[in-house]
């Protein structure tokens, strides 16, 4: 069977462009469970629409949580729903639920559910059973949940049966495979109503995930203390109260194609959803935008990026911990630099949607570029010119169709092989990739 492909040429922005950008699925998926979870009901605003909050969103659903859509008006034209929260029960107990390549559901929901007890099966697609979960259900095996492998041990599939809880309040978790994990922890153990200890076992990566996760948690009514991210402590008879109203901020890492956009163009590129007060730690990006040449303006509710003609892309060797999601489209950025760069810190890539190591390095080389992977770093060496008309695997992740698009700015055309696995957070990227084309 042929795969979908979609071509682009080479194409050059207009001189002036905007962006609004669709919600963060990191949020949109937080939201959703808390507001699910929470004592009342609350109005949830500008929503991801995708694949991965429509997993979300189904798995709410069978576990007997009331969501209704919001009607679009011209105030306000964004997805909206009212999620009517559970007090911390869902009202099924038994649930088999299907949760595709979504991360950001599979890995709060299976430590909700595993903490509240009952009799659910949590499955995804052939890929999120290769991506690891063994060390979220050892902390929570050690906070006394019932959890059983159903094919290979530390991955998904799962079964989750009853919850007794173990008197001791101090757990422990991983910090250097998936922040998701340690966010899973924190939004679950309240559920339970005891205090509880987390100590964090080596470095955590990402951490302004983790600040995400803790704002979200603090605005539905549930305050963590952390001492340098190293421990964190949760208090006993805490609930989740919603806010009336939620709204859910420009998704940071999808900004990034944009503000790359920005700079490698040189024309000025604003971006709408996000601003100077983002929750979100890959606004971060925009920091590293500017060392290497570009020009920035800061708003409460937008970031502009643009370049002089007179300035080049400067090439870098950057820790790119704090944001391994945009750090992606560096790998791209580091092609008009003209020089080698390098990407280090990186090896949650390797148990991302696809192995995104391997991947970015294999996709680079087709356009002439050398590229050296190592467990946790990338270095890129553009070449004099790169390669036209190349087929570029996608490897069904989102990031690197949209990353690779950016190509096309470089006067290079570029065929996207599966175009439509952006749908897991930006079903219309393509669409509005264009509209910022002269």
């Amino acid at each position: 069977m042929n795969t979908p492909t979609l071509h682009l040429p080479p194409a050059q922005l207009k001189t002036t462009s905007s962006v609004l950008l669709p919600g963060s699925k990191s949020i949109s998926n937080r939201t959703l469970l808390l507001a699910a979870l929470a004592d009342n009901t609350t109005e949830i605003r500008s929503l991801l629409h995708s694949d991965d909050t429509q997993r979300m969103l189904e798995a709410l659903v069978k576990l007997g949580i009331h969501i209704e859509s919001l009607p679009k008006t011209a105030a306000d034209p964004t997805v909206g729903l009212r999620v009517q929260g559970s007090c911390g029960r869902f009202p099924q107990q038994k649930a088999d639920l299907f949760l595709g390549n979504a991360g950001t559901a599979f890995r709060p929901l299976t430590a909700a559910l595993a903490l509240l007890g009952g009799d659910y099966h949590l499955h995804g697609v052939a890929r999120m059973h290769e991506r690891p979960i063994g060390d979220l259900v050892d902390a929570l095996r050690a906070a006394g949940a019932h959890i059983d492998y159903l094919t290979n041990a530390g991955f998904p599939p799962l079964h989750i049966g009853p919850f007794e809880h173990r008197p001791d309040p101090c757990l422990s978790i991983k910090g250097n495979v998936s922040s998701q994990f340690l966010t899973a922890l924190l939004m679950a153990l309240p559920l339970t109503g005891h205090a509880y200890r987390i100590a964090v076992v080596g470095e955590l990566i990402s951490k302004p995930y983790i600040d995400i996760t803790l704002k979200l948690m603090a605005q539905f009514g549930v305050a963590v203390r952390h001492h340098d991210y190293r421990t964190f402590e949760l208090p006993a008879q805490a609930h989740y109260h919603a806010p009336a109203v939620v709204h859910v901020e420009g998704d940071a890492s999808s900004a990034s194609y944009f503000l790359a956009a920005g700079l490698i163009s040189g024309n000025p590129v604003r971006v709408l959803g996000i601003g100077r007060n983002s929750i979100q730690g890959d606004v971060a990006f925009a920091q590293e935008l500017e060392k290497l040449g570009a020009q920035l303006t800061w708003g409460e509710n937008f970031i502009e990026v643009s370049r002089a003609a007179n300035q080049a892309v400067l090439p870098f060797d950057l820790d790119a911990n704090h944001i391994p999601d945009a750090a992606m489209t560096l790998a791209i950025v580091a092609l008009a630099s003209g020089q080698t760069c390098r990407l280090r810190n990186i090896a949650s890539w390797r148990v991302k949607e696809t192995d995104r190591i391997s991947a970015m390095a294999t996709e680079l080389r087709k356009l002439g570029a050398t590229a050296v992977e190592t467990e946790d770093s990338l270095t890129i060496t553009p070449p004099a010119k790169l390669i036209p008309d190349v087929h570029i695997d996608t490897y069904d992740d989102h990031r690197m169709a949209m990353c690779f698009s950016l190509v096309s700015l470089m006067d290079t055309p570029i065929y996207i092989n599966d175009p439509s696995c952006v749908n897991k957070t930006f079903p219309h990227y393509f669409d509005v990739f264009a509209q910022l084309h002269v």
